[in-house]
């Protein structure tokens, strides 16, 4: 398993292969149990927990007795439990209830992220940015309740205004190759609707794309929700790109987004769970996902460096598209920020280097123009 620090967490390095919580609903406690038992012994210690369910939160009180600080748990501020199903509340005692509820049936004193629950319209994000919502997470992180503020979303745009306003620490947004490619809207709906894919779409919506490049600046950790579409994009007739991706090429192109340290894959079985963690055991066939974005015709990424690594191997070692990366930050902010300095210069190999051999350009499947893009960042960055 491999890790990666968790925004401005103190520190706090998370699995990038982490759980969400459907996959536990419904089960016994001892299935529970040996569903998280398997997920820690394969170093997974991330777990996003959006349900209020009550059984679900017993469970994994009882599941984690003894351990609790080898998992880091994500609790969702404004989820609620009434009448037997969820709920999402903007009622401040409903919410305080909630939170209680939460840690009393876990048997924790702290939450590692109080993630405020689904903001996807403007309306919403002024009322709990400017409101008693925020107030109230600002004192659970004070009293040391949460360690970090985040936010969930679907909407780049909401989200943008959330990380701007420095409040938040974690962003937990859905992130696919097909999510990608549709413009902001305050329906989430909107991003599985067949007819909004049915005419063809090009390249990366410019929204998401500088929402990743603004975490990754910013140090605002994104936690991937929707990774699998709601298993749509395992499936050639409900994928909207009328072809199915398999499980690892979904994990591979959200792990290759700026700003992303983890994503929370749905797991419904130990077996599940295993065949997530061998991810970094498959063959790279299996997990490159430029083969299929490439492969179709409605939908277009030419010229667009998707980060997928296809053109290595470079003749002088440059990785190419960690360079691409740190250019494409550099530019989308008008100057070079520190850290992305500090992460060009940690390197082994820098653009200056370039040949001008064009076996990457040869090898890209989306044909950038690399030599040039490696011009510019030597001038962006003077090596």
């Amino acid at each position: 398993m491999k890790y990666r620090k968790l925004g401005r967490c103190n520190g706090l390095k998370v699995s990038e292969i982490a759980l969400g919580c459907e996959g536990f609903i419904g089960k016994t406690q001892a299935e529970f149990k040996e569903m998280l038992d398997k997920a820690l012994e394969l170093g997974i210690n991330f777990i996003d927990m959006y349900t209020p369910n009550p059984e679900f939160r017993d469970n994994l009180g009882i599941a984690l007795e003894g351990r609790r600080e080898e998992m880091v748990l994500q609790g969702h501020i404004c989820s609620v439990w009434e009448d037997g199903q969820y709920l999402r509340t903007r009622d401040l005692e409903k919410a305080k209830a909630a939170f209680e509820d939460q840690l009393n049936r876990i048997g924790t004193d702290y939450i590692d992220v109080g993630m405020i629950h689904y903001v996807d319209s403007e309306s919403d994000f002024d009322e709990v940015f400017n409101g008693a919502i925020m107030e109230y997470c600002k004192e659970l992180k004070a009293d040391g309740k949460i360690l970090s503020i985040g936010l969930s979303s679907h909407n780049p745009a909401v989200a943008r205004k959330a990380v701007e306003t420095g409040l938040i620490d974690v962003l937990m947004f859905s992130v696919n190759a097909a999510y990608d490619m549709q413009p902001p809207s305050e329906d989430c709906n909107d991003l599985w609707k067949p007819e909004n894919y049915k005419n063809g779409l090009l390249g990366m919506n410019p929204d998401r794309k500088e929402l990743y490049e603004l975490c990754e600046r910013e140090g605002v950790s994104i936690d991937v929700m929707k990774v699998f579409g709601g298993g749509d994009m395992l499936n050639e007739e409900l994928s909207p790109f009328g072809i199915a991706f398999n499980e690892y090429q979904c994990l591979e192109y959200c792990l290759t987004r700026p700003g992303v340290a983890a994503v929370m894959a749905g797991c419904h079985s130990v077996e599940e769970i295993e065949k997530l963690a061998a991810y970094y055991e498959a063959p790279e066939r299996e997990k490159d996902y430029s083969t299929v974005l490439a492969g179709m015709e409605k939908f277009q990424f030419q010229g667009n460096c998707m980060y997928c690594g296809h053109c290595a191997p470079c003749s002088v070692g440059i990785n190419v598209a960690d360079v691409n990366k740190y250019l494409n930050l550099a530019l989308a902010q008008g100057e070079v920020p520190e850290t992305v300095t500090d992460h060009y210069k940690l390197l082994e190999h820098h653009a200056s280097e370039c040949a001008a051999c064009g076996r990457c350009e040869r090898n890209c499947p989306f044909g950038v123009e690399i030599i040039g893009k490696m011009k510019k960042a030597a001038e962006v960055f003077g090596y």
